[in-house]
């Protein structure tokens, strides 16, 4: 087993990558590049891409991510059903061990990938909090327009079986578990929210949901923004663009992001969210029912 970092992209085919640009440029992905039929998305921060879609059938082909080290990597690759280590052929390089998960999706882990300069995100300029004062002599102007996309945050897939799939990726690729959700007994576990082990440095409350109700398939994929300006703006502009919104906006129980879900042009989810919970591996698993899972501190989590 080696312990994954964090998540490092997802990949999908569409078959009109002219109005995938589009819509990437819509949410607030920046194009790394374009090549060979495969469009290559970056966030503002130094990853040189987050999201991969490539020539083809409408569909989600699989996620990737980030080992600690090389010999993390080599590692990885003794691991039961992976490939050799293998050179990536895009933008920045480096080399990455495969595997198909038990549901057919292709995994990737990576290492080595060269960064790119950092975007400048706009950024609040202090809060005025009720009881914490903290701009003054100046205006908070937040820019309006597309959203800023920072990284990739989080994957959602739904799989056969819960308990499989949990085995199989905690077992290669150190996850451990922040939440789980049950339905009716609590011993009837369908899914957790899974974080990256980074020890005593803090990870995202979920890195990775598989989901173990209804049909195998492709959920969504969470991109994090700035702020609570970042999320607002990014909706109007995806609203007037004409696209489909999905869920929100609204604050989640589990996790805490403010969260507002759209969908691309062929109907996959993926979400923008901010001020999401950070624990360490010192943090207890705790469990929950749907009705929390799916719960709102405020806003709404039901699908349009």
């Amino acid at each position: 087993m080696i312990k994954v970092q964090d998540i490092a992209y997802v990949r999908f085919s569409v078959p009109d990558l002219d109005r995938m640009q589009q819509f990437g440029l819509d949410f607030g992905l920046t194009l790394t590049a374009r090549d060979n039929d495969v469009l290559y998305h970056r966030g503002s921060d130094p990853s040189p891409y987050v999201h991969v879609t490539e020539q083809g059938d409408a569909g989600f082909l699989g996620m990737a991510f980030e080992a600690a080290s090389a010999e993390d990597l080599v590692a990885a690759s003794q691991l039961e059903g992976a490939s050799p280590v293998q050179k990536i052929e895009a933008p920045g390089g480096g080399q990455r061990v495969c595997w198909t998960d038990p549901d057919g999706y292709r995994i990737e882990v990576v290492h080595g990938r060269e960064v790119l300069r950092a975007l400048e995100v706009p950024t609040a300029i202090g809060v005025n909090r009720g009881s914490d004062r903290q701009r003054f002599g100046k205006v908070h102007r937040p820019p309006s327009g597309a959203s800023s996309v920072k990284r990739l945050g989080h994957a959602v897939i739904r799989v056969a079986d819960f308990r499989r799939s949990e085995e199989w990726y905690k077992s290669r690729f150190g996850f451990l578990s922040s939440d789980e959700v049950y339905l009716g007994e609590p011993e009837n576990v369908i899914t957790a929210f899974m974080r990256c082990d980074r020890g005593d440095e803090f990870a995202d409350h979920h890195t990775l949901l598989c989901v173990g109700i209804g049909e195998p398939g492709f959920d969504h994929a969470a991109f994090e923004v700035e702020d609570v300006d970042a999320v607002m703006a990014g909706h109007d502009h995806l609203a007037q663009a004409g696209y489909e919104h999905h869920a929100g906006i609204g604050r989640h129980i589990l996790g805490s992001q403010i969260f507002d879900y759209w969908r691309d042009p062929w109907g996959h989810v993926v979400e923008h969210f901010t001020d999401g919970d950070m624990l360490d591996a010192n943090t207890k698993v705790t469990q929950h029912d749907p009705g929390t899972a799916l719960g709102t501190l405020w806003g709404s989590f039901a699908a349009n």
